[in-house]
């Protein structure tokens, strides 16, 4: 009886075992590689954040340009 289960048994460890975990830890991999939905949501966010911010900055260089043209030159200077 045990001569019957020998066969299977390395056959299994052999080449059934080694390709079962190599799957496994691949597709593992592949799920821990991307990033998730919420951390992709606040990436979204803070995009918007910074686009904003962008356009905020542009607003007051040209007001600055407007109003005090040659900070650029003074700020540079300093």
């Amino acid at each position: 009886m045990e001569e019957i289960m020998v066969a299977p048994i390395i056959v299994f460890m052999v080449i059934v075992a080694p390709i079962w975990l190599v799957l496994h830890y691949r597709s593992k991999n592949q799920k821990e590689s991307g990033i998730s939905e919420q951390e992709h949501q606040r990436l979204v966010e803070l995009k918007e954040i910074a686009n904003g911010m962008i356009e905020r900055i542009e607003t007051l260089e040209k007001i600055l340009d407007q109003e005090t043209p040659g900070w650029r030159k003074k700020h540079e200077q300093e």
